[in-house]
């Protein structure tokens, strides 16, 4: 059985169960998890590389049409009325100009598309869902923050995927780019926005020899994700070189992603300032009720 859209004689829109016929369709290509976002904290993003542009269409269409059920089916409580950002980001990475304009020209039920050519990010609005990203911090401390740093300006769209993943789900992102070592006092210039308190951590892209994030991680006292990029002559083997640099730095509080892995840098760093958050409040919720 699946969730479907039903209009009521009232004319409002509620959930039925049902043998649903664009369910089986997808079914034979995807399964798609409509719950990673709850169980994880993250929700699931399309990778269309690979993907025909019918296949990410279905996809994104189905997950549009089950973030409106789910807003439906729980309007009436006071903590759903407004989904946060991240339940209600619909993602797909790696879609190039030329999927993204057969995309258009496909028909789509419960949303609509928008792209963003630096990051190759598409997006889908679902239809009468609000994603405008409210702050509803009115506490005088900062809304944290994550930086996005590039060494050079060919990293740019790897940083950009990253950055655009982050504020679909309502982060604040400062973003630092063609800081690489070669010209050492541009990261230096740049040190007062990456030790700013509102920071929580900083996605630092590199390619060529990848020092950047070792450089980053003796600078501030945050988590620093190293992401290495395929840019570089021969002997950096597509961004393993770069990768390599990475895993053997010698600056404590580095991790590493994949090679080009923008999306999954945003993912780890939403879940390292989202986790903390939780863990303060939950301190502070159970300081209160002593």
């Amino acid at each position: 059985e699946a969730l479907l859209l039903v209009n009521s004689a009232s004319g409002a829109t509620t959930i039925a169960s049902a043998g649903d016929k664009d369910t089986e369709r997808l079914q034979a290509f995807v399964r798609i998890d409509h719950e990673r976002s709850h169980r994880t904290g993250f929700p699931e993003v399309v990778f269309a590389e690979g993907k025909t542009p019918e296949q990410v269409c279905a996809i994104l269409d189905d997950m549009a049409k089950h973030v409106i059920a789910r807003k439906d089916s729980t309007a009436a409580a006071a903590d759903q009325s407004n989904p946060t950002p991240f339940l209600t980001a619909i993602l797909a990475t790696r879609v190039t100009p030329e999927q993204y304009k057969e995309m258009l020209a496909l028909p789509l039920k419960y949303g609509t598309l928008s792209y963003d050519t630096a990051s190759r990010v598409a997006t889908m609005h679902p239809t009468n869902i609000d994603t405008t990203i409210h702050n509803n911090n009115h506490s005088n401390a900062p809304k944290p923050r994550i930086v996005v740093a590039s060494a050079g300006t060919t990293d740019i769209p790897v940083c950009e995927e990253a950055a655009v993943v982050l504020e679909a789900a309502g982060v604040n992102v400062d973003r630092v780019y063609d800081a690489g070592v070669a010209g050492l006092h541009r990261i230096i210039n740049a040190t007062p926005r990456l030790r700013d308190p509102s920071v929580r951590c900083v996605i630092v892209c590199a390619g060529m020899d990848g020092a950047l994030p070792s450089v980053v991680g003796g600078l501030v006292n945050c988590p620093v994700i190293a992401v290495p990029t395929s840019i570089g002559y021969g002997a950096s083997f597509g961004g393993v070189s770069a990768l390599l640099t990475m895993l053997n730095t010698c600056s404590p509080g580095v991790g590493v992603v994949n090679i080009d892995n923008g999306f999954g840098a945003a993912a780890m760093a939403y879940k390292m300032i989202h986790s903390s958050a939780t863990a303060a409040a939950a301190a502070a919720a159970k300081k209160e009720s002593k």
